[in-house]
């Protein structure tokens, strides 16, 4: 997967964010201020202690981000039991930041300042306010979420599918500008034939800016795009689907939050529109799906989702086998496996100091984490580098990782995302 596809990903994370969001009224702090669970220490010597902040009960609702925290705290008890790193153990501090900027700066402020964490791991922050001060304090962020812009800004913060921009912490990407390519729509393009897309968006800011940067990507890769916008407060989603019907539509893509999906595709069922694909992302790609789409059996069965992970479903891989045994019969998600694979990154960034005899240190485990070989956990991530280019390519070779949902199966690997490849165009737009 390119670096700059990360940002497109984070827009479309955030679209269903902000528009729950906008019908919020006020600050919001965290309901649990911080939520620490060290262990004990070790015989081997002083634990490694790092931190995990996690928008717990942030507006958008309980359990929404804890999926990255619950693969990266699995990982470093499975670590722990096999005695740690060099007889060290992973002390883990985690703390709810509650989705605001103000409860955000108070978990670093607790973490880096007050519990003097080695580092961060796995941050999944609604509103990454306290970025500038983990960046000014040296500590390493390791494989977190890019929800907001930070990743593409601060130095010593490393999102889990890296990034090719300067990053000086002045602004993001290249003089406030990010880039995405459009390896989704041509894999739909070249793998299943897609000619016609559909975009759906509400009348909406942020929902309509993301529409307009998707169908720029379609028309990129030669689609006929059907642009369709629904009223926030009372959107006539029947009047979309007959319109999909009538416009010949093979594949579907969206500005909206979950919520608004299973309208649309409920509408859809309702008047026996099928699409060939109605691609989502990432943060939806859990066991989750029969229960949101119940009502929508048509439209569930032609759900797509693509990313730059290895299927958490993917039991032919060994990475995925351990990961697996390791969080049990709890229900999986695609944020656990990336969750667990920053643990790993770190880990592994960690191992590399030790190996060279100098003992583990920031300094060290960054040279780790900016090493121009991609680190792909095991083969559970497309390779992911931090490149600090001057200038943004104008086209990039990708990667990408698809599934799509079967009943009875959950979600099927659509190929092997290392050869599912393309050299695309990047496309700029500010976040």
């Amino acid at each position: 997967m390119s670096p700059f596809r990360a940002a497109e990903a984070g827009a479309a994370l955030l679209l269903g964010l902000l528009l729950i969001l906008l019908t919020a009224c006020g600050s919001r702090l965290p309901e649990r201020a911080f939520e620490t669970r060290p262990t004990a220490h070790p015989s081997g010597g002083e634990p490694l202690r790092v931190g995990i902040i996690t928008s717990v009960t942030s507006p958008v609702g309980g359990q929404a981000f804890t999926g990255t925290r619950d693969g990266a705290r699995a990982y470093f008890d499975a670590l722990n039991a096999r005695g740690g790193l060099d007889g060290r153990r992973i002390e883990v501090e985690t703390c709810d930041d509650g989705g605001s900027g103000v409860g955000n700066n108070a978990c670093v402020h607790r973490l880096v300042d007050e519990r003097r964490v080695f580092a961060l791991v796995a941050t999944t922050a609604l509103d990454y306010a306290g970025a500038p001060l983990v960046s000014r304090a040296g500590v390493p962020d390791v494989g977190g979420q890019p929800l907001t812009p930070a990743y593409d800004t601060y130095p010593h913060l490393y999102g889990i599918y890296g990034s090719s921009a300067p990053r000086t912490g002045k602004e993001p990407g290249w003089g406030g500008v990010l880039y995405g390519g459009t390896e989704v729509y041509r894999w739909f393009a070249r793998e299943k034939g897609a000619r016609t897309a559909a975009v759906v968006s509400y009348n909406q800011s942020a929902s309509a800016a993301y529409a307009r940067l998707v169908t720029r990507g379609l028309r990129a890769e030669g689609y006929r795009v059907v642009e369709e916008q629904v009223d926030f407060a009372l959107p006539n989603f029947r009047a979309v689907a007959a319109d999909l019907r009538a416009q010949h539509v093979d594949v579907l893509f969206d500005a909206m939050d979950t919520h608004g999906n299973v309208r649309l595709c409920e509408a859809m069922e309702s008047l026996g529109v099928r699409v060939d694909a109605k691609v989502t992302n990432v943060q939806n790609w859990s066991s989750s799906v029969a229960r949101d789409y119940a009502r929508a059996p048509g439209c569930r069965d032609a759900l797509r989702v693509t990313g730059a992970s290895r299927n958490h479903q993917d039991t032919g891989h060994p990475a995925v086998r351990e990961f697996r045994a390791a969080m049990g019969d709890r229900p999986l998600s695609q944020w656990q496996l990336e969750g667990w694979a920053a643990a790993m990154w770190f880990t592994d960034a960690a191992r590399s100091c030790l190996a060279a005899g100098d003992g583990i240190t920031r300094a060290c485990v960054e040279a780790y984490l900016n090493r121009p070989e991609g680190y792909t956990a095991r083969g559970l991530l497309l390779p992911v580098r931090y490149e600090h280019l001057a200038r943004p390519p104008a086209t990039r070779n990708t990667c990408l990782s698809v599934a799509r949902w079967q009943d009875g199966r959950g979600w099927v690997s659509q190929g092997e995302m290392t050869e599912n490849c393309a050299t695309v165009p990047q496309l700029g737009y500010r976040p």
